[in-house]
């Protein structure tokens, strides 16, 4: 009987064809993880791929679309701390069909790999989601984040009395942070075009083999939409380091 694969993934695949037309002008000439957090000297794709490096991965499959030519010769020319393979989706095939058409060149197909969608800042300990997943053996996880509420709140009591003002609280809810950890099988569990998130998940929900790892206490988190989400990002490494 062969072993089974290791829980902690040595491979992932990076989500990185997006538009980004909310960041422009930043977006004009490149793509979305090809944009710098002011500071920090590297491109989104750059603090990816070292958090990646450092929490044991070895291969990553990176998918390109919107100005692909661009991320490729960063890639080219950049001192990279794992091994990167790249394509170019020719043609739209959904959130769900790119996920599958990346994940076909991954180097093990036999073992679990993990994807992040290419313009998120994070870090956090991967292997916890890894061993998270692996307890529970689901066919994919998702990292869970509670984002921060950009407006202001009033507090009040049960007969409408003003009691505080709280200033960018943490949301009520948890979303999906868009880095994930999955089974070996679940490539043939995605569509060849179409959205995973409408198909896939719900699907792996309803037989309770999908699980949700909400980040840890501390772990920064930030998706990179728009030129506030840039200085904001920015404001942070202040606090948190890059």
């Amino acid at each position: 009987m062969a072993d089974a694969p290791h829980p902690y993934p040595t491979q992932a695949v990076v989500l990185a064809g997006g538009q980004g037309s909310r960041l422009r002008p930043y977006t004009d000439d490149r793509p979305k993880p090809m944009v710098e957090i002011p500071g920090t000297g590297s491109p989104i794709i750059g603090h990816q791929l070292n958090w990646l490096a450092e929490e044991g991965v070895t291969d990553v499959v990176i998918s390109c679309g919107h100005f692909a030519e661009v991320l490729q010769d960063w890639l080219a020319s950049a001192q990279l701390p794992l091994r990167v393979t790249t394509i170019v989706e020719t043609e739209p095939l959904g959130r769900g069909g790119g996920l599958k058409y990346a994940a076909a060149s991954l180097p093990r197909p036999e073992e679990p790999w993990y994807a992040t969608n290419g313009d998120i800042w994070t870090r956090f300990p991967l292997r916890e989601m890894a061993a998270f997943h692996h307890e529970r053996d689901a066919e994919a996880t998702l990292a869970l984040a509670r984002p921060r509420i950009p407006w202001g709140v009033v507090e009040t009591d049960a007969f409408g009395h003003v009691l505080d003002f709280i200033e960018a609280p943490p949301s009520p809810y948890l979303i999906n942070a868009g880095v994930y950890a999955f089974s070996a099988a679940f490539r043939d569990l995605l569509p060849a075009r179409g959205d995973h998130e409408r198909t896939t998940f719900p699907r792996l929900a309803r037989e309770r083999r999908l699980a949700g790892y909400p980040l840890p206490h501390g772990a920064y988190w930030r998706a990179i939409d728009t030129a506030k989400d840039l200085a904001e990002a920015a404001k942070d490494l202040g606090v948190h380091g890059r």
